[in-house]
C-alpha cells in the first residue's frame, strides 16, 4: 500500500481539504503574514507619499517664488509702522528714550506707532491704569516726530481653543470693546490697533465688531487698524489643518478681504511660518503679499510684518525668518501683483527685540 490518496470512482483526484495550519499558503500561515506585511508597508508608503508630495510641491513652489528681481521703485511709500512695547506708556520710558526713538526713525518710512496699551480684560473692558503715561507719550511723539501717529495696541487671548479668554460671541463683550475704544481715543490716541488671537477664519462676530468699531473711529477721524492672520497658502488649508490640530492658523483669502474692507489699515503677521530656509520663508512672504494685495481695497493700508526678533523653534526658525528675506519677499510679491500700490508698507515687530542688523536690513532693503 502506498501513501498516495485513492482516486475517485470517476478517475479524478479527490478534493483537497484546507491547508494545514502553518502551511505557507494558509492565510494564517507564514506566507499569509508576509503578504499582509508587504501590503501594510505599501499602504504606509502610499499614505506618506500622499501627505508629503503636496508639501514637497508647495516648498518647491515657494523656492521658485523667491527667484527673480523685484521691480524698480518697490520701496517704502512712507506708510510703515512699528509695534512698541508697554514700557512706553507705563512710566518706564523717559524723554531721552523718545529722543532716541526719533533719531532711530529719522529718514525711515514709519508713520504709525502701535503702542501696547492693554491687554483688554476678558470681558472687553480696559482699565485706565494700564496706560498712565499715554498723554505724555503722545505729546512727546508729536514734538519729536511730527506727522507720526500714535495708536493704542489692544489685544487679548480669545477663548477659541481653550476655556479661558475673551469671547467675541458675547454681545456684551463686543459692546465693552467698543466702549474701550472710545476710552482710548478720548485719551488722545489717534487710532486703535487690535490684535486678537487665535482668531479663526469666518468669525462673523469679529466682522460685526469691526463694523461697530469703524463707526466710532470714523466719527473721531481716527484710524482703525488690525493685525491679521496669514492667508491660506494652499486652498482651504485652514479647514484641513483645523480638522487635525484644532488650530486652523490661517484665514481664507475671502475672509481676509472681508476684514480688510472694514478697516483703515491691516497688518499681516507674516512671521512664525515654520519655514526652515531663508529662500522658503522669502518665497512664503512673497506669496502672502500677493494673496493679500489681491483682496485688499486700494483705500486700505496693507502692511506686511517683518520679524524684528529672534527665536529658534519649530514655528519660527531664526536662521530662516530674517528681515532681509522678508523684505525681498515683500518686494517680489508687490512687484508681481500691484507694484504701484500707494497704500502699502511694512510693519516691524517688535521694538524691544530689534537688533542693529534688523534696522540695517530694513533701511537698506526697503527704505533706500
Amino acid at each position: 500500500m502506498t501513501g498516495r490518496a485513492p482516486e475517485a470512482v470517476d478517475g479524478t483526484a479527490p478534493p483537497q481539504g484546507p491547508p494545514a495550519p502553518g502551511d505557507e499558503t494558509s492565510p494564517g500561515g507564514a506566507g499569509g503574514r508576509k503578504k499582509w506585511v508587504r501590503w501594510a508597508r505599501r499602504g504606509v508608503l502610499g499614505l506618506v507619499l500622499v501627505l508629503l508630495l503636496p508639501i514637497l510641491a508647495a516648498e518647491i513652489a515657494l523656492r521658485v517664488n523667491y527667484t527673480g528681481d523685484p521691480a524698480d521703485g518697490t520701496y517704502t511709500r512712507n506708510r510703515d509702522a512699528i509695534w512698541l512695547g508697554h514700557a512706553w506708556v507705563d512710566g518706564r520710558k523717559t524723554d531721552a528714550d523718545v529722543k532716541a526713538l526719533a533719531r532711530r526713525l529719522q529718514g525711515t518710512g514709519i508713520r504709525d506707532l502701535y503702542v501696547h496699551s492693554g491687554p483688554l480684560e476678558h470681558d472687553g473692558t480696559l482699565p485706565a491704569s494700564d496706560y498712565p503715561k499715554a498723554a505724555w507719550l503722545i505729546e512727546s511723539v508729536h514734538r519729536e516726530l511730527p506727522g507720526v501717529r500714535v495708536q493704542a495696541w489692544l489685544g487679548d487671548v480669545l477663548a477659541t481653543e481653550g476655556p479661558d479668554g475673551l469671547r467675541l460671541g458675547r454681545a456684551a463683550t463686543r459692546t465693552a470693546i467698543v466702549a474701550s475704544t472710545r476710552q482710548i481715543l478720548a485719551a488722545g490716541f489717534e487710532g486703535a490697533h487690535f490684535d486678537l488671537e487665535p482668531l479663526h477664519s469666518d468669525d462673523v462676530d469679529y466682522l460685526d465688531l469691526l463694523d461697530r468699531l469703524h463707526e466710532v473711529t470714523e466719527s473721531r477721524h481716527a484710524v482703525l487698524s488690525v493685525a491679521a492672520h496669514q492667508i491660506d497658502p494652499l486652498p482651504a488649508l485652514h479647514s484641513v489643518w483645523g480638522t487635525f490640530t484644532e488650530h486652523p492658523k490661517w484665514w481664507s483669502q475671502a475672509y481676509f478681504g472681508q476684514v480688510a474692507r472694514r478697516v483703515d489699515q491691516i497688518a499681516v503677521m507674516s512671521y512664525d511660518t515654520a519655514q526652515p530656509l531663508e529662500s522658503l520663508y522669502g518665497g512664503y512672504v512673497a506669496e502672502q503679499t500677493s494673496l493679500a494685495l489681491e483682496v485688499t481695497p486700494k483705500s486700505t493700508d496693507l502692511l506686511m510684518g517683518l520679524p524684528f526678533y529672534y527665536e529658534s523653534n519649530f514655528d519660527h526658525w531664526g536662521s530662516a525668518e530674517t528681515v532681509p528675506a522678508a523684505v525681498r519677499g515683500v518686494r517680489l510679491g508687490l512687484s508681481r501683483t500691484d507694484a504701484d500700490r500707494a497704500n502699502f508698507g511694512v510693519a516691524l515687530y517688535v521694538d524691544f527685540a530689534a537688533t542693529e542688523a534688523d534696522w540695517a536690513a530694513y533701511k537698506g532693503g526697503w527704505v533706500r
